[in-house]
């Protein structure tokens, strides 16, 4: 089964099966296995372009080799075809030949639930993976939920989901919860030197830098442009009451030009992670209530100015500019001292 999210030239989750990082996730798996107590549905959740999808793969192969009856290395051929007979995946499915269905479908949920309830293929426990739960309409959550409250006996479900806060919360109640966050630079450098060793250093050092620990994003900044305005972006970020004006106004310029540009998805991203860590270093800081009321006032202001920009195609250069003013003026706060936030 294609994958619809897959990059160009870049091995699917499946056939990689090995995701660098998340040790800790990992080795709770691997005693669950060891201890034959697996759970009937893991919700893999975090931040997207970490490697939960190859994550779950690996942990499918493992666990079809714990409980089947052949060896490691033949199993993994099977992952990497999706041909074992015990393996079950569930993606957006091709609509036509120009392209996939924009979410899983409540047939497509009915489909993996019949085929699971047929005699298995092979001793051994069965899995299923779905990458992503997100993509799931409302009536396919619903279906999904019906199989994970009533589960098929020696069968877990691999949900892998980047936004868990939408998902139902009875889905996210049957799961066993485990979070999965931005794997260390060194990872994500010697993902991209496996996947091309003649990378520049430079180019290198540039992808690296802008992943935020994401290698998905690290593979996508190796096809933007080296005059990108990603890295000016970034510099911003760092401290946005510092530069000009005209800096911001030129930023907004470039990255709004095209609603659908990679650099604008990764700005909106890096974004994102700078809001959040605003909020949550607020969070531990008790005296700066101001501070924290602004962060989640930040948060909720950016978010709904893009909703509205992308439901109603609204200009995405003044909704950036709308944007980055919030976020100078709420940079303006964490250059005051505590005592004023009281």
């Amino acid at each position: 089964m294609s994958d619809p999210d897959a990059l160009p030239n870049l091995p699917a989750p499946e056939q990689r099966q090995r995701a660098l990082g998340h040790d800790a996730q990992r080795q709770a798996i691997a005693n669950q296995i060891a201890e034959r107590r697996l759970p009937g549905a893991i919700l893999l959740h975090g931040p997207q372009g970490i490697g939960k999808a190859t994550f779950a793969f690996e942990q499918a192969a493992a666990i079809l080799t714990a409980t089947g009856d052949e060896d490691a290395h033949r199993v993994a051929e099977q992952v990497a075809a999706i041909s074992h007979p015990n393996l079950f995946v569930l993606r957006r499915r091709l609509k036509d030949a120009k392209g996939y269905y924009t979410v899983i479908r409540v047939e497509d949920i009915r489909d993996v639930r019949d085929s699971l309830h047929h005699t298995r293929g092979r001793a051994g426990h069965r899995v299923a993976v779905i990458d992503s739960i997100d993509d799931c309409n409302p009536s396919a959550a619903n279906a999904l939920l019906k199989t994970l409250e009533e589960p098929p006996p020696d069968t877990t479900f691999l949900l892998v989901s980047h936004r868990p806060g939408r998902l139902l919360p009875t889905i996210k109640s049957r799961c066993q919860n485990l979070a999965l966050r931005p794997i260390a630079d060194q990872h994500v450098r010697a993902l991209l030197l496996e996947h091309d060793a003649s990378i520049g250093s430079a180019e290198l050092d540039r992808a690296v830098a802008l992943s935020g620990g994401r290698p998905r994003r690290a593979f996508e900044t190796l096809a933007l442009q080296p005059e990108s305005a990603l890295g000016v972006f970034q510099a911003w970020l760092r401290d946005p009451g510092q530069h000009p004006t005209s800096m911001m106004l030129q930023l907004a310029d470039t990255l709004g030009g095209n609603s659908q540009s990679t650099e604008l998805s990764f700005a909106r991203e890096m974004l994102d992670d700078w809001m959040a860590d605003e909020a949550r270093n607020a969070a531990f800081q008790p005296a700066n209530r101001m501070r924290l009321a602004s962060a989640n006032e930040l948060w909720d202001k950016a978010h709904a100015l893009f909703k509205d920009a992308d439901d109603i195609n609204l200009d995405m250069k003044q909704t950036l500019v709308s944007i980055f003013d919030a976020v100078r003026k709420h940079a303006a706060l964490t250059t005051s001292s505590p005592a004023e936030y009281q």
